[in-house]
């Protein structure tokens, strides 16, 4: 076993519970998988990785209505991104769709 593996673990010793675990990216995927199939119009953007939170992909639907999930890191986001067959903006460069906003509105009232 190398010094690396024993500091930073390896994926042989992958956990099995956990938000690193592959059960929990399983449910990930599976839960994004859920909201781009019965919504249309479909758009990920990327936050980046912060002091306070891990990097994270939001969905955005047509509507404006939208789910955030935690992912490993932006090259995740983007391959997750592309299985389904959405596309990934960087929220830093794109910003957030207005629809996001005007839904968000909507449900406070």
């Amino acid at each position: 076993m190398s010094f690396f593996s024993r500091k930073f673990g390896s994926k042989k010793n992958e956990p099995d519970s956990g938000t690193g675990s592959r059960q929990a990216r399983a449910e990930t995927v599976s839960h994004l998988k859920e909201f781009v199939s019965t919504r249309s119009g479909c758009e990920a953007f990327i936050e980046p990785q912060t002091r306070v939170t891990q990097t994270t992909m939001v969905v955005v639907a047509g509507t404006g209505e939208w789910t955030r999930r935690r992912v490993p890191d932006q090259d995740a986001a983007r391959k997750v991104a592309s299985q389904l067959g959405i596309p990934a903006f960087d929220v830093n460069l794109s910003g957030y769709p207005s629809r996001m906003r005007e839904w968000n509105q909507r449900k406070k009232r």
